[in-house]
């Protein structure tokens, strides 16, 4: 219900400032100039945004996260070893998940090397990118299970 509310409102706004833009007083003309202007400095902003990530993926962003989640489950480990077996399997849980992320990310570097940049692999290049959000969502995701089962475990 919100996000049809939400497409309505888009859309009328949309119209108003074509309208405005095209048979508008020389006032609206200059504001809606304006606002469509801003519109596009914001869809350039979003842009480099993503361009920053990915150069941020590519360079190994994750890769310090993933070494000091395996730094923090070998001292809960240790911490665990005589307290808690339920705890010492969520921790072997933890790191096989973090395994699997870590091999899935290396896959998509490898395939982002060895595709070819033709127009044909165009929705390749968009999959990969929408897998990359999901593996930066479950990293997240990860880390904020990591850090609730390390509150959890003993320290030395």
């Amino acid at each position: 219900m919100i996000g049809l509310l939400f497409k309505i409102v888009v859309v009328l706004v949309v119209g108003v400032l074509s309208y405005n833009y095209f048979f508008g007083s020389e006032e609206e003309k200059a504001q809606s100039s304006k606002v469509f202007g801003q519109v596009k400095d914001v869809a350039v902003s979003v842009g480099d945004l993503a361009k920053s990530e990915k150069a941020k993926f590519d360079a190994g962003k994750y890769d310090a996260a993933m070494d000091k989640l395996s730094s923090a489950y070998k001292v809960a480990r240790e911490g665990a070893q005589d307290l808690d077996a339920g705890l010492l399997k969520r921790i072997g849980e933890l790191e096989q998940r973090k395994e699997a992320l870590s091999e899935e990310v290396s896959s998509i570097a490898e395939d982002e090397q060895t595709a070819p940049k033709t127009p044909s692999t165009e929705a390749d290049a968009a999959a990969r990118q929408a897998r990359k959000e999901q593996l930066h969502r479950e990293m997240e995701q990860l880390i904020g299970d990591s850090n609730a089962l390390l509150k959890q475990a003993p320290s030395k």
